[in-house]
C-alpha cells in the first residue's frame, strides 16, 4: 500500500531519522501532519526553521540558549558557581531544574561513552569538563542515568580529574518514593543496602 504513495512513503523515511519517534506512531504522526491545513504546516515549519537559526549551545556548559543573549545559567548570579551537576542531555538537566533543589551550575556532556554505539570521549564534552574544573569548582555532581554506560563515562571522568582537588559525587542509588521493596529488583535492592544513610 505504502509503496503507492511515494510522497507519503519519503515523509516517513524523514521521520524515521527522528530520535525518539516510536515506529509504532509513524502512521499516527504522518497522519497528524497530512491533516494539518496549510497555515499550520507554515506555522511549524517556520517554527522549526527559526528554532534552528536562533538557537545555539552555550560554550561553557553547552545548554541550549538563544543566539545573541546569555546562558540563563552561566550567567546567573543567584547561582552557586563551585558546584557543577553534570548531565548527559538536556533532557536531564530539565528534570534536574523541576526538582528546584539544585542551584548550581551545569555541564552537558551530550551523551556517554558507548563504543556498541561508536561513541568516545572525544565525541562528548569531557576535555571541556575538565577545563572547568578550576579552583573555584569544589564539587562534580554526576546525574547520569542508571546504565553500564553512564557509569564507565562517570569512571572515566573520575580518573581524568586525578590531582584535581574536586568533590565527585553520584546521585544516590535506592528505592523510588512509594515504591514496595517486593517488586523492586535486587540490584537497586544491594545498591540501596551499600548506600544506606542514618535516619
Amino acid at each position: 500500500m505504502i509503496d503507492k504513495l511515494p510522497t507519503v512513503k519519503k515523509l516517513m523515511r524523514h521521520l524515521q531519522q527522528v530520535p525518539f519517534l516510536a515506529s509504532k506512531n509513524m502512521y499516527r504522526v504522518t497522519s497528524y501532519f497530512l491533516q494539518l491545513d496549510d497555515e499550520r504546516i507554515e506555522q511549524f515549519c517556520r517554527a522549526l526553521k527559526e528554532a534552528k537559526a536562533r538557537v545555539v549551545l552555550c560554550q561553557t556548559c553547552f545548554v541550549w540558549q538563544e543566539q545573541n543573549e546569555q546562558c540563563s545559567f552561566c550567567f546567573d548570579k543567584s547561582r552557586d558557581s563551585s558546584i557543577i551537576c553534570v548531565v548527559e542531555t538536556w533532557h536531564e538537566l530539565l528534570v534536574i531544574e523541576r526538582t528546584e533543589a539544585f542551584r548550581g551550575l551545569y555541564h552537558v556532556l551530550g551523551g556517554v561513552i558507548s563504543p556498541l554505539e561508536g561513541v568516545g570521549p572525544k565525541d562528548l564534552k569531557i576535555e571541556e569538563l575538565i577545563v572547568r574544573v578550576t579552583s573555584g569548582v569544589v564539587e562534580l555532581v554526576f546525574a547520569m542515568n542508571q546504565t553500564p554506560e553512564g557509569e564507565a563515562t562517570v569512571a572515566f571522568i573520575a580518573r581524568k580529574l586525578h590531582g584535581k582537588t574536586v568533590k565527585v559525587s553520584c546521585l544516590a542509588k535506592g528505592i523510588p518514593i512509594g515504591s514496595n521493596l517486593e517488586f523492586v529488583d535486587r540490584l537497586t535492592v544491594g545498591k540501596a543496602l551499600a548506600d544506606r544513610k542514618l535516619f
